[in-house]
């Protein structure tokens, strides 16, 4: 169906907690620690990509994070046959398929699922059979929907970055045909059968006109809420967060 009720949920990503304490070395800060807090300020879910570089989430951090935290674990990972098998030896909540290159600094853009479905299909397949909810990032493209669908992956996560990257660089009507396209990939993939969630450089000023897509089930947001905690601590990041993405579904 094409529209869908409920409360927005917030998965929170904590790679970058990982990605301080990797800086120095040593065991702080805690990773864990800030699950265990963004869940009592009201997170949903926990999100962790374990790069292929292990440049901030460690082997030994989903172990811990499978271990400790109640909330689902949101389980970020290239399409490789290492990562399938963490996966499958862990049985997150959910793996969320992403593209990675060495290289970058961040993810820089949405998955080629139509392109890759030959390699992706197989993949799916095991973690589905394992019990793992798999997610597609994906841009909002009716074509890589369209393969979510075909190859049996029950969720996708669009990309928002380039809708904000318009917005920080004031190309305001760029980004609101940005927006209205991500608005249009969110009511196509929940009209053929897909969960949507979405995500990717996502702030206080630019979440509402997301938040407020009825078909998008789920925000995952990291490197913001990590960076703004900083300076108020991170319950406070997650809980405004929290409250902006509330009162934009209202």
């Amino acid at each position: 169906m094409s529209s869908v009720s409920g409360q927005l949920r917030l998965g929170v990503n904590i790679d970058h907690v990982a990605t301080i304490r990797n800086a120095r070395g040593g065991g702080l800060p805690d990773p864990v620690r800030a699950a265990h807090l963004a869940e009592a300020a009201g997170a949903d879910g926990i999100t962790a990509h374990l790069r292929e570089d292990r440049r901030h989430i460690r082997d030994a951090d989903i172990e811990r994070l499978m271990a400790e935290i109640a909330l689902p674990l949101n389980l970020e990972m290239a399409a490789t046959e290492e990562m399938v098998e963490i996966a499958l030896r862990h049985g997150p909540h959910a793996a969320c398929i992403v593209p990675e290159r060495r290289a970058e600094r961040t993810t820089e853009g949405g998955l080629d699922a139509a392109g890759g479905r030959v390699h992706l299909a197989p993949m799916i397949a095991r973690l589905r059979d394992r019990g793992v909810r798999v997610s597609l990032f994906i841009e909002p493209d009716p074509r890589q929907l369209d393969a979510a669908v075909e190859m049996g992956a029950p969720v996708v996560e669009l990309h928002t970055g380039k809708y904000c990257d318009l917005l920080d660089e004031g190309r305001l009507a760029e980004a609101e045909v940005e927006r209205v396209r991500l608005a249009a990939a969110a009511a196509h993939g929940a009209a053929n059968g897909l969960e949507v969630h979405a995500g990717h450089g996502l702030t206080f000023a630019n979440v509402a006109p997301i938040a407020a897509i009825p078909q998008v089930r789920e925000l995952n947001i990291g490197h913001f809420l990590i960076g703004e905690a900083i300076f108020v601590g991170l319950e406070a990041s997650v809980r405004e967060m929290r409250r902006l993405m509330d009162a934009a579904r209202a």
